[in-house]
């Protein structure tokens, strides 16, 4: 069965791979989660990712991280924005998340980028999700 919500199925399949312990997990490829992801490589939360090709289908093959005493780098992840309710910010509404110490993706007319990113280019959107 499809979802609804290919986003937040991304944002759980990682989550729940940090909850069981696993070195890496891969999701259906999109271009939007690919640039999620590559959010998160950028900010420290995952190891690395990459494309590949099984098959008829593309995945995205990604390697988690966690610190000396094995805990996740992701503490939490919740998507904000939904399909049944969009939650869209203004340039100078951007949420910071965890006193700074998180991230926001946002989904801006200039692609995904974080919060931080996106206050410094003055540019508002639609906030996918929090990340700490």
């Amino acid at each position: 069965m499809a979802s609804t919500d290919p986003i937040a199925d991304c944002l759980t399949r990682i989550r729940n791979s940090f909850m069981a312990g696993h070195e890496s997990l891969s999701v259906p490829y999109s271009i939007i989660k690919e640039e999620l992801v590559r959010i998160l490589k950028e900010e420290g939360y995952i190891s690395s990712y990459k494309t590949k090709e099984d098959g008829p289908f593309k995945e995205l093959s990604i390697l988690l991280k966690y610190n000396r005493d094995r805990d996740p780098a992701i503490k939490r992840v919740q998507r904000v924005s939904r399909p049944g309710r969009r939650i869209y910010v203004r340039k100078d509404s951007i949420p910071v998340v965890l006193g700074g110490l998180g991230v926001n993706i946002l989904s801006t007319s200039k692609g995904l980028m974080t919060g931080k990113k996106a206050r410094e280019m003055s540019i508002g959107g639609e906030i996918l999700c929090e990340i700490y």
